[in-house]
Parts: C-alpha cells; sequence; structure tokens
C-alpha cells in the first residue's frame, strides 16, 4: 500500500503533509503534489495533515487512476521537503469538482 494525492490538491496545493513526512516522498508540480509510491513507506502521517482532504490510501476504491498520476509525475516533478505557502485561491478551490479536466497542469513546481 502507498498514499496517494487525489484531484482536490490541484489550484490548492497546502504543504503541510510535506512538513510531517519523515522519507520527503513528495513531488511538486506547478499546481499539486504528488507522492512517490515506492518512497512512501504508509506510514500515513500526511493524510490528517491535508487541509483539503487530498491524500487518501491507494487501497480504497477508484483510485487506481491517481496511483498512475503519483507515479508518472513523482519521477518528473521536483522533490519537496519543507511546507510553502498554499496556492492563493486555495480556499476557494478547495472541494471544486473536476479539477484534473479543466485545471491539471503537468509542469514542474520549484522545489526545494
Amino acid at each position: 500500500m502507498t498514499y496517494v494525492v487525489t484531484d482536490n490538491c490541484i489550484k490548492c496545493k497546502y504543504t503541510d503533509c510535506v512538513e510531517v513526512c519523515p522519507v520527503d516522498c513528495f513531488y511538486e508540480g506547478e499546481n499539486m503534489l504528488v507522492i512517490h509510491p515506492d518512497e512512501c513507506i504508509d506510514c500515513g502521517v500526511c493524510e490528517p495533515e491535508c487541509p483539503a482532504d487530498a491524500i487518501k490510501p491507494d487501497t480504497e476504491p477508484g483510485l487506481e487512476k491517481w496511483l498512475e498520476i503519483n507515479t508518472e509525475y513523482a519521477s518528473k516533478w521536483p522533490n519537496l521537503t519543507v511546507k510553502k505557502t498554499e496556492l492563493p485561491d486555495a480556499k476557494e478551490f478547495d472541494g471544486v469538482e473536476g479539477k484534473f479536466d479543466k485545471y491539471f497542469s503537468p509542469e514542474p513546481g520549484e522545489g526545494d
């Protein structure tokens, strides 16, 4: 099992989860984060830290797409190990439906 970041992270990009991760397995895209599934140790400390409730265990039904997305972009985006300020419109985008199709960016973030 691993944890994955899902679509509610898009356009929010809270990084509270990054701060508590003991193995630094978060990677930063332009408008969301992903978890590297081969680096995640399944400790689960990140899940309750996410204000947007965007982190889920990959054992939940229907998360196969998100496991693929996390795997793909963790190998392309820079590692993030420190907390940053969330995106300016994070509160407005928290809970918006269909964010992946409307807003996902494959571009990398800045990382550390």
